[in-house]
């Protein structure tokens, strides 16, 4: 067994299940989408990033990509709340967690991409 590749697996799917216990829940609701887990899911998406930029191939291009793209929609959900938080209100209004909770949802289809890709090079790489 590969280290390297159960390290790459596993953070590629830690990223697509923190980024979907975010995303789950009433879409207007601050209380249904926890800022921590919106920050778990930003490191380690950055850490799956990091990862990705050692493979070489056109697979992990895409891959890199989905990452890098998971990853702008993240930084621009926190920055999205950061800046309702500090401008408007200390709390968050409906159509303002609307729009966080969104943006992770960009991100999750980004991790599901990713996640299927990893599947189907897997199973070729078996035959």
């Amino acid at each position: 067994m590969n280290l390297q590749k159960v390290l790459f697996a596993f953070f590629i799917m830690l990223a697509l299940t923190l980024n979907f216990s975010f995303f789950v829940g009433d879409i207007d609701d601050p209380d249904h989408h926890p800022v921590y887990e919106l920050f778990a899911a930003i490191v380690v998406s950055l850490i799956a990033t990091i990862i990705k930029f050692g493979d070489r191939s056109h697979l992990g291009a895409v891959l890199l990509a989905a990452s890098l793209v998971a990853d702008l929609q993240l930084i621009a959900a926190a920055v999205l709340w950061g800046v309702a938080v500090h401008m408007l209100t200390l709390s968050l209004p409906g159509p303002v967690m609307a729009s966080i909770v969104s943006l992770s949802g960009g991100a999750l289809v980004a991790n599901v991409i990713s996640v299927v890709l990893l599947i189907t090079e897997t199973i070729q790489a078996r035959r």
